[in-house]
């Protein structure tokens, strides 16, 4: 058996959404496999002919063959380890084994060669399995793709000679070739083992769409905005599998302690052996009891302990879009007990809405009226309030002037253009309204910001006709997931952020944070988490940003929401949340303590094994065959155990297991 699973076998893997396409990989295509079926089939014949008193050239034959066939790789891996001053307990295995053959065990030795075989390609079927279900992620892309050239013809490409910049054409039904933009069309793209979202979006000019995605009813022309290797789906797949290339710490102490154990393991063998002998007993049952003594105390279910829950959880958080960077992230995630959230992007959307429209008395319009005026003037702006505004009146079907003229911006007041022959300005009421306003137009400015709002004035030929309301939409799952975090830790997350402290405490408040922590600067955030890492707490950072990325590096874990997230708050964090989903942060930090409650059982099953065939090969007559039963079933059952959370119902709902 491998210490470890194969690193290069990373899973990773969505609710109740259609499930990820998978190609599971033939078991006879492991060479683990093949060598263990082999040795099966040639113990199976040499059986009877030895129980039957047949040819001894013949069962012995085939006896070999079992011991060749099942015990070369793992003898031959063990070798190269001790070559390299490594002493592996897969060698052990096959030298107890070899040992039980030189006494006359050669029935025994067989059958744990070949027990020894077939755990091993167990083993190596449930690590192809999880390996699987990452490069399934990979079936979700097309391998070709209809690039439009710029003469308007078409040509059909592999999706890997994409560039950023390419334009590709979508047909209906089609799975989208990559990452980009819409430049034209208009349908429905199901993108649900991206995003998560369970029905098909509407999308449109200037909206984004995924590589491997499916297109609707209608065609689309999509700019390439990312090379195809570092689409979403390809950053999945990469991620888990540097995941997978890591250990988790307690892994390296497994691993630490093995070699001073195997070591130990071997002296213990040699008295085993040789006291008795000392004492009178007969050379072959000394022999074949210190054999036994061998395999049952080798820790092979203890080295397979650690990383199969690991790996496993991280498997699932990939499939319901959490990339766990590694398996110490994966270990670390269950430690945190205080969580430290950002507020924009990160509790909110982190885009700009109209929420109020507040006509003032003496304009005489109505909101259509008045939101209508405000976006003809403000849509030549790239301001995000402007674009918010402009959004607006498109979302409400209002028409705006054909063009603005005169149109001017002034950074920190607003923009003035003239619209139908009036004079309009849009902006900062502290700009566009002085303080002998009338006592309406001042309440109305404050009774928005009271409540958390920006308040955007407008005039139309230097009279105040209307204010508007613009804020950051809360996350419909922001509540329910600071409720979960604070079951999870014990303690209600902290808002850190660099809003006004009146915007801060409204938000908090609708969510049910009680500590605010506002108008901060980076620096001020990664003082935060090292106040509270001071006094022991294992902090979560949760951010977007560029200004987060400090105080993500600071924490003791940090997770970045990865469709707002900057590139370089994205590297910073351990863990990345791809669907934008905020109710998976303490989804998988329950994954994680599930893995870790895992890793315990394994290490508990495999003690008591250990212990309790030890102790009876020490103190009664242990058979071989019922040692080398009970050493490779502990084994398979951590194995098993750990693999548990690759299932969908591992993933922890935020309804259930973490509300």
């Amino acid at each position: 058996m491998s210490p470890v699973l194969d690193q290069r076998s990373a899973p990773a893997a969505a609710g109740p959404r259609p499930a990820l396409p998978r190609r599971h990989t033939r078991v006879l295509a492991l060479p683990e496999a093949r060598w263990a079926l082999a040795s099966l089939v040639l113990f199976l014949l040499a059986l009877p002919v030895y129980l039957l008193d047949g040819p001894a050239w013949l069962w012995g034959t085939l006896f070999a063959a079992t011991y060749a066939t099942g015990g070369w790789e793992p003898g031959w891996e063990g070798l190269k380890a001790l070559k390299g001053k490594t002493l592996d307990v897969d060698l052990l295995m096959v030298v107890a084994a070899l040992g039980a053959a030189a006494i006359g065990q050669v029935l025994d030795g067989a059958l744990l060669i070949v027990i020894f075989a077939t755990s091993g390609a167990l083993e190596a079927v449930a690590t192809a399995r999880t390996a699987d279900s990452v490069r399934g992620l990979l079936d979700l892309a097309p391998t070709t793709a209809t690039r439009l050239l710029p003469d308007g013809t078409e040509e059909t490409i592999d999706t890997e000679r994409l560039t950023v910049g390419n334009t590709i054409l979508v047909r209906p039904g089609e799975r989208i070739g990559a990452d980009g933009q819409v430049l034209d069309g208009a349908s429905d793209v199901e993108q649900a083992t991206i995003t998560g979202e369970p029905l098909p979006v509407a999308k449109q000019a200037g909206d984004e769409v995924f590589a491997g995605t499916v297109n609707g009813t209608g065609a689309l022309r999509v700019r390439v905005d990312r090379d195809p290797a570092d689409s979403v789906i390809a950053r999945i797949v990469k991620m888990v599998e540097e995941a997978s290339e890591t250990k988790a710490p307690t892994q390296l102490f497994i691993e630490k302690i093995e070699q001073r154990y195997s070591i130990g393991m071997v002296i213990a063998t040699l008295a085993v052996f040789a006291v008795p002998l000392a004492f009178g007993e007969a050379l072959q049952s000394a022999l074949l009891r210190a054999m036994t003594f061998m395999i049952v105390a080798s820790p092979c279910a203890v080295v397979l302990s650690t990383m199969p829950p690991l790996l496993s959880a991280i498997a699932n958080a990939g499939r319901h879009g959490v990339l766990v960077k590694s398996a110490v992230v994966m270990e670390r995630l269950g430690q945190v007990d205080a969580v430290a959230l950002d507020k924009t992007g990160t509790l909110t959307e982190g885009t700009p809405h109209v929420t109020d429209l507040r006509p003032l008395p003496g304009g005489a319009l109505t909101e259509d009226e008045l939101l209508a005026l405000a976006a003809s003037a403000e849509h030549p702006s790239e301001h995000p309030l402007a674009r918010a505004v402009v959004a607006a009146a498109r979302e409400r079907g209002l028409p705006l002037a054909d063009e603005a003229e005169d149109f001017t911006s002034t950074p920190g007041q607003g923009v003035t253009a003239t619209v139908a022959g009036h004079t309009v300005r849009v902006g900062a009421p502290a700009r566009l309204l002085d303080d002998a306003a009338d006592p309406a137009h001042q309440k109305a400015v404050r009774e928005l910001e009271d409540a958390g709002r920006t308040a955007v004035a407008v005039l139309r030929d230097g009279t105040p006709v209307g204010v508007l309301g613009v804020a950051d939409r809360l996350r419909p799952d922001a509540a329910a997931t600071v409720a979960a975090l604070t079951r999870l830790t014990g303690r209600v997350p902290v808002l850190l952020t660099g809003d006004n402290e009146r915007a801060a405490r409204h938000l908090a408040a609708e969510v049910g944070i009680t500590e605010v922590r506002a108008g901060l600067l980076p620096q001020d955030k990664v003082a935060a988490v090292k106040e509270w890492e001071a006094q022991g707490r294992r902090v979560l950072v949760v951010g977007d940003g560029v200004n987060d990325a400090p105080a993500l590096a600071a924490a003791h874990s940090g997770i970045v929401m990865g469709k707002a997230g900057s590139d370089l708050a994205l590297e910073t964090a351990d863990a990345v949340v791809v669907r934008d989903e905020l109710a998976t942060v303490p989804a998988v930090v329950q994954l994680s303590r599930t893995a870790r409650r895992l890793v315990i059982q394994n290490l508990a099953i495999a003690g008591v094994f250990i212990t309790a065939l030890v102790a009876w090969d020490l103190i009664g007559t242990l058979p071989l065959p019922l040692g080398v039963a009970g050493h490779e079933g502990s084994t398979v059952i951590v194995g098993l155990n750990g693999l548990r959370l690759l299932r969908e119902a591992a993933w922890p709902r935020l309804t259930k297991d973490t509300a």
